[in-house]
């Protein structure tokens, strides 16, 4: 049977996953949104149901004014006696932690911090000791992958930092996991970037600490040449096994918006690829190195699940949704198909928290809706790259009527584009037309459709705009003045597939 790649779709960037008690559970950034790190499980590595986030408290990380894409980088996440850990750093504080739970569907613990630097933090355990790993420069002054011992109860650090392997290569080494299979450790990496010449790496020891070898066809996964094929930026992979025993690897890649046009603006997903061992201990993955969009599992049972419909009725405002950083929760109001927003005088434009809640863009093609009824200043939907490159549809009041307005906000270009007229009606129903390469923004009234414009996917991008995040759909209110009243019913973002 065959699945199709990505196995979750959009922004969920850099993954990791572990196996306990007969379920995978998988973890992905979250940069600057709110609760931090997306929390996964699964029965088959193909269907993937998110369960919660393990960052869920403001002192679990910091994110007040912090910059888009700053914030919580590449977690890892390890089960070891009994005991779910996941490690990450806060790029803008530049700290290693990690948090731990008993039970999976309950809360984490505080944060426990490493006296190590870097980025991409990953553990490892074997007979009593914990390896404390990341990417940067060691106690000697030796850049490649870091790696040290810590007191797991405590994240006291109980001998020097010590540079184990300088890659093969390529630039920007990160991502660093480690694993004992068949007596040998294996070391694997990412190299190249997470753009498009990102690339899984590996070498090969006799121990935690080496020395490593790396593997001679280095890069064992990436899909830097395959140009024109809709999958790109290979990379940042973490080994796992398979309900049948066999090897594959979860990692992060991106969808460009068209053969031959190099954008891509959902973010990097996630994606999975087969592992093959060969007989002199080392391994080859996926289609000649390669990650395809279908892939064939011999031990699938099951159809693969796609969800083509997202409303407030099937989502979950604690799950799904999220915050630009960490939200003033008395401007939030959480009813039955109803989400009512207080407006402050915080905009989309600003590295802060304005009344905000977002859901993650998951394919191209989507028919968007929503209902808005303001009372004063400004509310509707936005489509969020960062606070300088979004597109927004809103009911704003102008004088003594009001207005449908669209925005475009591209860099230091902020721009009304155009202006629909409803006069004393505060209620519209806003429509989003996405596809690949533009959005179409319209307004659905008692005469029908009204169109104020378009705007195209690549000025969203991550090529235009820079980041490690993709496009959220997000619902907002403003207001300048005095906090304004906003609600939110018969939300909808339907994705049409072929």
């Amino acid at each position: 049977m065959k699945f199709q790649n990505p196995i979750i779709k959009g922004f969920y960037p850099d993954p990791s996953v572990c196996y306990a008690n007969g379920t995978y559970y998988l973890v992905c950034s979250s940069m600057h949104y709110f609760p931090g790190v997306p929390l996964f499980e699964s029965k088959d590595l193909i269907n993937w149901n998110q369960i919660g986030h393990c960052l869920t408290r403001r002192r679990h990380i910091a994110l007040d004014k912090v910059s888009s894409s700053g914030g919580v980088f590449a977690p890892t996440i390890r089960y070891h006696e009994n005991r779910f850990y996941m490690t990450t750093t806060n790029d803008t504080t530049h700290q290693n932690f990690y948090v731990w739970t008993d039970d999976i569907y309950g809360e984490w613990s505080e944060p426990l911090y490493v006296d190590q630097g870097g980025i991409d933090p990953s553990l490892y355990f074997e007979a009593g000791h914990t390896y404390f790993m990341s990417n940067g420069t060691d106690d000697n002054g030796i850049g490649g992958i870091v790696q040290c011992e810590i007191n797991i109860l405590t994240g006291e650090k109980l001998t020097p930092s010590r540079s184990i392997w300088q890659g093969s290569g390529g630039r920007y080494l990160e991502g660093p996991h480690l694993y004992k299979i068949n007596g040998s450790y294996y070391l694997v990496a990412a190299e190249g970037g997470t753009e498009y010449g990102h690339m899984v790496t590996y070498a090969r020891g006799s121990s935690p600490y080496g020395p490593f070898t790396s593997y001679p066809y280095n890069p064992v996964l990436t899909n830097r040449n395959l140009g024109g094929y809709p999958i790109q930026g290979i990379g940042h992979g973490d080994l796992i096994q398979a309900p049948d025993g066999s090897y594959w690897l979860i990692h992060l890649g991106f969808r460009q918006t068209g053969q031959w046009s190099t954008f891509h603006h959902l973010g990097r997903e996630v994606f999975l690829t087969s592992v093959e061992f060969k007989e002199d201990g080392w391994f080859t993955a996926g289609d000649c190195g390669t990650t395809k969009e279908f892939v064939e599992v011999p031990y699938l049972t099951t159809t693969q699940e796609v969800n083509s419909l997202y409303t407030f009725h099937n989502t979950s405002f604690n799950t799904d949704w999220c915050y630009l950083r960490h939200p003033n929760y008395d401007n939030y109001i959480f009813t039955d198909n109803k989400l009512t927003l207080t407006g402050s005088n915080i905009s989309l434009n600003e590295a802060d928290s304005p009344s905000f809640l977002g859901i993650r863009q998951k394919d191209f093609s989507a028919r968007i809706t929503c209902e808005v009824t303001i009372n004063h200043g400004e509310a509707g939907i936005t489509i969020m790259m960062d606070e300088n490159h979004h597109y927004d549809l809103a009911i704003k009041k102008i004088a003594e009527s009001y207005h449908i307005i669209l925005r475009l906000c591209i860099g230091n270009i902020k721009s009304i584009e155009s202006s629909f007229p409803l006069g004393d009606l505060n209620t519209a129903k806003l429509y989003i037309e996405s596809e690949n390469q533009k959005y179409s923004f319209s307004v659905i009234t008692s005469e029908g459709l009204h169109t104020l414009g378009d705007g195209l996917t690549r000025y969203l991008s991550s090529e235009v705009a820079g980041g490690f995040t993709g496009v959220i759909i997000g619902l907002y209110a403003f207001s300048e003045e005095a906090p304004n009243s906003a609600e939110f019913t018969e939300f909808s973002c339907r994705y049409l597939t072929d």
